[in-house]
């Protein structure tokens, strides 16, 4: 909570400590709940995002997807969510062919199917696909 508010508030910086040091705790205490990690790893790549260390939040992004696509499969939709994220790092950091392929070939196929064409995240990821 704490991290989300100072990410909110335009202060990311000292945001990320918070972060960091949640996702240790929750990692030390409580590695079995994947979806906790999970979540920490998700809010911690976000404020890597916010302030521009892009690079880093991606490689957390991926590891994040790879383990929804592990745990819960590639049609899932926190799987599909997850892939989305990836995506926009990739837009981030200008690798516009890779993000162009996984969109196109691996995430959007699988979202209009499980999701629906008319879904947000559908849209979301033909809307980063078109960018």
């Amino acid at each position: 909570v704490l991290g989300t508010a100072l990410g909110s508030n335009g202060r990311s910086e000292e945001g990320l400590p918070v972060y960091e040091a949640l996702l240790a705790l929750i990692r030390r205490n409580w590695s079995h709940n994947e979806n906790l990690v999970l979540s920490a790893q998700t809010n911690l790549a976000s404020c890597l995002n916010n302030l521009g260390r892009y690079d880093e939040a991606l490689v957390l992004k991926r590891e994040v997807y790879a383990r929804r696509v592990a745990t819960r499969g590639v049609s899932h939709k926190s799987t599909i969510v997850s892939g989305s994220n990836v995506i926009a790092s990739m837009l981030d950091l200008k690798l516009w062919d890779e993000a162009k392929s996984f969109a196109r070939d691996r995430l959007l196929p699988v979202a209009r199917q499980s999701l629906g064409a008319d879904h947000d995240e559908t849209l979301k990821i033909n809307h980063r696909l078109a960018a």
